[in-house]
């Protein structure tokens, strides 16, 4: 993947995992501790893992924007804290071309997001909002690519990413060892394309790479 780069939960380069440059750390920097600050009033990830945010949080959010790198334009569906919404849209910074939609219920968290957003000098729009009301009335511009991370079973996440998967759209999403039932279960719905990434974080998780996704007829 390029150069190493290494974190740890000081944010030090400890840890090779990628091709990140300095103003990416930088950026990533800000992020986090934009997290830290919010965290006990808006409860943005679980306690627990506060001591481990740079590997369990940034490091596994990194992954999503490298599944699919030649992605411009975003949708993260659900994206609560911002991990992997705001990671990706801090990777694509640098990028002319390069946006984030993240669509988030929660009045408070979309109002950290986009201070996320500002104070990283990341682009991005975020959309107060159901995903499903969202999505349906999109009209925002075409979307190469969908994420979402610890959101919802695979068959309820196609469903709510259908609207731009129809289109075209590939999707990413983050899964535990328990991928393969779930990739089941939705098979019996959905056709789709699917290329299975072990976690560079998890070694028993996966990252799910979706194209050609389609309702199969009832």
């Amino acid at each position: 993947m390029g150069r190493p780069v290494v974190l740890n939960d000081s944010g030090q380069v400890v840890y090779k995992f990628g091709d990140v440059s300095r103003e990416t750390l930088d950026r990533l920097q800000i992020y986090v501790d934009l997290v830290l600050k919010w965290q006990p009033a808006q409860n943005l990830i679980a306690p627990s893992t506060i001591p481990d945010i740079w590997t369990r949080h940034v490091a596994d959010s990194l992954q999503t924007h490298w599944c699919f790198p030649e992605a411009k334009t975003w949708v993260d569906i659900g994206s609560g804290g911002g991990f992997p919404g705001v990671v990706t849209a801090i990777l694509l910074a640098d990028d002319p071309q390069g946006h984030v939609h993240m669509i988030e219920s929660n009045q408070r968290k979309a109002a950290f997001l986009r201070t996320a957003l500002r104070e990283t000098g990341s682009k991005g729009t975020v959309h107060a909002g159901r995903i499903e009301s969202v999505a349906k009335d999109w009209q925002h511009g075409t979307v190469d690519a969908v994420s979402a991370r610890a959101l919802a079973s695979l068959d309820l996440l196609f469903r709510l990413a259908e609207p731009f998967t129809s289109k075209g759209a590939k999707a990413v999403f983050h899964k535990g060892q328990d991928f393969q039932r779930e990739v089941k279960e939705a098979a019996d719905s959905w056709d789709f394309d699917l290329l299975e990434k072990e976690s560079l974080v998890d070694p028993v998780s996966r990252m799910l790479l979706f194209s050609h996704i389609s309702a199969r007829p009832e």
